[in-house]
């Protein structure tokens, strides 16, 4: 007689998931094994996939106990993430309780509105099992309040009720993490892109046309099928969205994406045209999109396979963060749900994002991706000083690469060659790509030359001649100085004169302003003033979010002023030298004294 593992139609690990308990916001998991060694270990991942930073999400475990043979047996806690059991007998069932309460795309949450989970913050894993198949059991609740609660999942449905719940099937550990589950009375919209059926969940409270948003989707997916080239990687696609009052992030998955965005970047009923806010949503769905093909599949080295109990190293971040940030408006654009002007509005505020920082001349991006475990996702107040984002300037590095490319190959090849070759060459052949690979590529498609440009891009830290590469393509790049401001970078108008400024980024507090970061070599930070600091008045006068620029703009660059804060409970003041706030911040617009070479590279590059 064939051994249980030896039959395709049996699954040796099987999980059993129960909304155990709304209000202490429990999730109840079981884990059983056929077969399980003795002794048997288990753990948990400490990091999901596209959040790189160490989580540690066993400790929202609140018990752990086993059974075995039909008795209870011994679970011994052997490391942060991991237990053993020592004497099991011929099958194994671990039961956990984990605690949600994190309304976030990468950990879980439950509570009398909705649950939501991801695999890594869920399941326990049973060592030496990772590539075994794995059948998934979703328990209905029996809560009268969770009566219209159903199931929205990209996992692979065996045996469903009408709403979802049931059985799931996932052919091994990292497929079933890589599929985040929903389950509340949310609202849903299906599409077909391409000929592939998709599907837009939202969750939460909004007012909107969900029949225009999937309408807007579907041009879009369709757009980056198009770029990579049919079939599409996937048979159907799941975008999970959550609409709340103040929030804004995205995961990406194998054949779905989690959306957490403002109920407010939805467009209302009967609205026309894209809005600043919708647009922001558009490029967030379409950067979790692009990552379908670019990260989830086409993907380093090192993720190949993840190591999910330790910091996974590679300095390609910027490759696939940054391009996949560029490209996440640029394909809006080229389905024509925006124009020209309205993406010229993005680029300027994400390049001001990077000219903003000063830490871009302290860190490459190569760094900041090798980097990202222990700075992007850890910020402090000094961070802005000592780093950059790998997201912004990668983005800024791919604009520069790609134009490069089109103007040194008078059009023949482009980013967009570099990027489809990758994904020929590794991604659609499940081949991790090396640390040196894409600059390789690049150099092979367009031309050695690109050496130079490359090294210094990605591994230099001084700023690349973007205003001459624009200006090649008809489309002028100009600096303008901005005012202090709160926690987001934003791209001003030009005054006719620069604006006086302190150096700070600030947050508004009940009385006064406290400061987030002090900028290296402002003011500020010249008189003395620290993160954390709470500034409460300028000679003599209280200061808010709303007067501090009308407060400075009575003094002339070089006025000494008073600067009244608190230093915790201490009432401090300090004195401080004005200056004229730098032209930091960009806009881009169309070049009137362009001539006809520059549009129709433009022409040829934005899809006019």
């Amino acid at each position: 007689m064939p051994r249980p593992q030896d039959r395709e139609d049996v699954t040796l690990i099987r999980y059993r998931m129960r909304l155990a308990d709304l209000e202490r916001h429990h999730f109840e998991v079981a884990c059983t094994v056929d077969d399980p060694e003795s002794p048997q270990e288990f753990w948990m991942p400490s990091w999901i996939p596209g959040s790189y930073v160490l989580r540690e999400f066993a400790r929202h475990v609140v018990c752990i106990e086993a059974t075995s043979g039909g008795r209870a047996v011994a679970m011994e806690k052997v490391a942060s993430s991991r237990w053993r059991c020592s004497e099991p007998a011929a099958e194994l069932t671990v039961t956990a309780t984990i605690y949600g309460l994190e309304q976030s795309v990468r950990d879980n949450y439950i509570d009398r509105r909705r649950a939501f989970f991801n695999g890594p913050a869920t399941f326990l894993l049973p060592e030496g099992r990772d590539d075994e198949p794995v059948e998934l059991l979703l328990e209905r609740p029996d809560d009268p309040g969770c009566a219209n609660w159903r199931v929205a999942t990209a996992m692979t449905p065996v045996d469903v009720d009408e709403r979802g719940f049931g059985v799931y099937r996932a052919g091994n550990y990292d497929e079933l993490v890589d599929h985040p589950v929903e389950i509340s009375d949310f609202a849903s919209v299906s599409f077909k892109a391409c000929g592939v059926p998709h599907r837009l969940v939202v969750a939460g409270r909004f007012h909107s046309d969900l029949d225009r948003v999937a309408a807007d989707l579907a041009r879009i997916c369709e757009a980056h099928i198009e770029f990579f080239g049919q079939p599409a990687p996937f048979d159907e696609y799941l975008f999970l969205g959550l609409a709340v009052g103040d929030g804004y992030g995205g995961l990406e998955h194998r054949a779905s994406s989690s959306l957490m965005h403002s109920r407010d970047d939805l467009p209302k009923p009967g609205e026309t045209g894209v809005s600043k806010n919708y647009g922001r949503f558009l490029g967030l769905a379409s950067h979790e999109y692009f990552h379908s093909w670019h990260i989830k599949r086409t993907k380093p080295a090192a993720f190949t396979p993840y190591r999910l109990d330790r910091r996974n190293h590679t300095r390609q971040l910027w490759v696939f963060e940054g391009i996949t940030s560029y490209y996440q408006d640029l394909l809006v654009l080229r389905s024509g749900l925006i124009g020209a002007k309205f993406w010229m509005q993005r680029v300027g505020e994400q390049l001001s994002r990077v000219y903003q920082a000063p830490g871009r001349f302290r860190q490459s991006i190569s760094d900041s991706s090798f980097d990202a475990w222990d700075v992007l996702y850890k910020p402090e107040a000094n961070t802005p000083n000592t780093s950059i984002s790998y997201y912004s300037k990668g983005a800024l590095t791919a604009l520069a690469l790609d134009l490069t490319l089109r103007r040194s190959t008078d059009g023949t090849v482009s980013l967009d060659d570099v990027v489809r070759e990758l994904w020929r060459r590794y991604g659609a052949r499940d081949v991790g790509v090396p640390e040196d690979g894409f600059e390789a590529l690049a150099i092979e498609l367009g031309g050695v030359e690109l050496a130079d440009f490359l090294d210094r891009a990605v591994r230099g830290t001084g700023d690349l001649d973007l205003g001459a590469l624009l200006a090649d393509f008809g489309i002028s790049l100009k600096f303008h100085s901005a005012v202090d401001s709160g926690y987001k970078s934003r791209a001003g108008d030009s005054p006719a004169e620069a604006p006086l400024r302190l150096g700070v980024a600030y947050r508004p507090a009940a009385e006064g302003l406290a400061l987030v970061t002090v900028y290296d070599g402002g003011p500020a930070q010249r008189g003395g003033l620290n993160p954390g600091d709470r500034v409460i008045a300028v000679n003599g006068l209280k200061v808010n979010d709303q007067s501090l620029k009308s407060r400075l703009a009575r003094f002339n660059a070089g006025d000494q002023i008073a600067v009244t804060a608190f230093r915790g409970d201490e009432l401090l003041e300090f004195s401080v030298e004005l200056a004229p706030a730098p032209a930091n911040s960009c806009s881009l617009g169309f070049d009137t004294q362009s001539n006809a070479a520059a549009l129709a590279r433009r022409r040829a590059w934005l899809g006019e």
